[in-house]
């Protein structure tokens, strides 16, 4: 008898289903339409991922020569020479190579032979392949240097492309931008959850977020005129651009978004925990820092990581106030050059399909890659943090 009646229940609901997609065949098409809105945002990521994977796979698996001085093949010689042999030295694809004509391919060959007439054949590092991961993460002795330096310098007769003193430049200016922006704006999420009035936190709150607003490029433009002539002259270091000027001027960024996000977390606490407290003899202070914060720690710090991810992909406010030297230096305040800087400023620049293009979306992925597991490694402390809370409840 229960048999009988689970399986009605489940072809009444069937009916029902099938009725209300027939009866509200609008309905029906908007719920679609929000999923296939939804699974785009998705679809994007992943086609921005596979993108920019694709054009750095020549750097990943070190398939690209970047030496200045390599073998030559005559330009006469283009009939006698077998098609990969071909292919590899004028570096093309197999699509690429059926697009061109034998005038095309001498034309390369004849540029190939100009190039090599300019390069600096006495100079030792003329034959140094510069974009394999040995030169693009460890210091090496060139010619010129006493010691192994780690060196950006991809415009110059050899090109060299650590990436180290970008890594360290963009850390850099991130964490001068979490330690001036978090204290701030946690300090305006805990006064405006726990100690405002109504009437004033209807005006803090809006003027706040509201910096969200605000043109990265008008920001990082008055970093450059007024925020470094000022800190310049307080501190009186010698750069007048630096990585403490762009992180301060990368705060003003990322405290709406730690903000919002912290104050939307401490107002969620339950009221029955303030009351508790405060029936029990706390202080608002007491309560607020020995009871809100603890039970608000998991969504403050899905705020920090973030700010952190949102401080890291700064483009236009590092690249107009950081001096964009790639100085490898740990001082805050010296000149740096941060990854998302080097992108914007020598894309435009970059050979299409060259190996300074391909290093460029390299570090680009390398930087997609930081913040996805950044943002997954905070996933997974937040949900511990709130695992353990709620064992303590």
């Amino acid at each position: 008898m229960s048999f009988s009646k689970k399986e009605s229940s489940r072809s009444i609901g069937w009916m029902g289903m099938k009725r209300g997609h027939r009866a509200r065949p609008l309905e029906w098409i908007a719920e679609k339409l929000l999923l296939i809105v939804s699974m785009s945002a998705i679809v994007t990521i992943f086609l921005i991922f596979l993108f920019v994977g694709r054009m750095a796979v020549p750097i990943l698996f070190e398939q690209m020569d970047s030496a200045a001085v390599r073998r030559v093949i005559p330009s006469s010689d283009l009939d006698k020479i077998q098609k990969p042999e071909l292919m590899e030295y004028l570096e093309l694809s197999e699509k690429q190579f059926k697009s061109m004509d034998r005038e095309t391919l001498l034309s390369l060959m004849e540029v190939k032979e100009e190039a090599a007439k300019e390069a600096p054949d006495g100079d030792k590092d003329g034959k140094v392949n510069t974009t394999l991961w040995r030169y693009l993460l460890l210091p090496h002795a060139w010619a010129g240097y006493a010691k192994p330096e780690y060196i950006w310098q991809p415009i110059s007769a050899v090109h060299k492309y650590n990436i180290i003193p970008l890594v360290i430049g963009s850390l850099k200016t991130t964490l001068v931008a979490l330690l001036v922006g978090m204290p701030l704006a946690l300090g305006a999420a805990l006064y405006v959850s726990q100690f405002a009035s109504e009437r004033h936190k209807e005006w803090i709150k809006p003027c706040i977020e509201l910096l969200a607003g605000i043109p990265s490029v008008v920001v990082g433009f008055f970093a450059l005129i007024v925020m470094a002539s000022a800190l310049k002259s307080i501190f009186g270091y010698e750069s007048r651009l630096n990585a403490f000027v762009a992180g301060v001027a990368l705060s003003l960024a990322v405290i709406p978004v730690m903000f919002s996000i912290a104050e939307d977390s401490l107002t969620s606490v339950p009221r029955s925990y303030t009351q508790a407290a405060l029936a029990l003899g706390a202080t608002p202070w007491q309560t607020t820092w020995q009871v809100v914060l603890p039970a608000a720690l998991p969504g403050v710090f899905a705020a920090a990581i973030l700010g952190f991810g949102r401080a890291i992909g700064e483009t236009m406010i590092v690249l107009m106030a950081s001096g964009n030297a790639s100085i490898m230096s740990a001082s805050l305040f010296d000149s740096t050059r941060t990854i998302t800087a080097s992108i914007a400023a020598e894309l435009a620049e970059a050979v299409f399909g060259g190996h300074h293009y391909r290093i460029l979306f390299t570090i680009g992925l390398l930087l997609f890659v930081v913040t996805f597991f950044t943002n997954l490694l905070g996933e997974a402390v937040v949900h511990r943090l709130k695992m353990r809370l709620e064992a303590r409840a």
